[in-house]
């Protein structure tokens, strides 16, 4: 599931229905994500499996150097996607790690909760909205 492909991570979805007073981050919002997050890990390892198949199975010699070209193009764009999922897979781990210390759904910079529905969009977000865009715009400044 490249960068989170809501259409593939939330096929089967049911956004967490708060209870009036309820605790925010309390243990049923963590299992919550705790289960977004594995099945996000889960995807990513299955597609890690399909495409290690894929290169063993689609390697040809071709004597054409259009044809091997081709395929080194489409090997390569493959194998960059799953270069960008297992750093997400890291990033999962690490997400996890903060849900299993108790430290899930707080904003890094501000400490602030992220928000429900913020973190179901992008399960691993570590900022609240408001740093988040603040970082952006600084990036923009300095990298522009």
């Amino acid at each position: 599931m490249p960068k989170m492909n809501p259409d593939s991570l939330m096929k089967d979805f049911t956004p967490y229905e708060a209870k009036e007073g309820e605790e925010y981050m309390n243990e049923n919002q963590l299992e919550h994500f705790r289960s977004i997050l594995l099945g996000w890990k889960q995807e990513l390892m299955e597609e890690v499996d399909r495409t290690v198949h894929h290169l063993k199975e689609e390697a040809v010699n071709y004597a054409d150097p259009n044809d091997r070209a081709s395929q080194e193009e489409e090997f390569s764009l493959e194998l960059r996607a799953r270069d960008r999922e297992r750093k997400l897979v890291k990033k999962i781990s690490q997400t996890l790690e903060l849900i299993d210390n108790d430290d899930y759904g707080y904003c890094e910079e501000c400490g602030i909760e992220i928000g429900i529905r913020r973190l179901e969009a992008r399960p691993t977000a570590s900022m609240c909205i408001d740093c988040k865009t603040l970082a952006e715009i600084k990036e923009r400044q300095v990298g522009g």
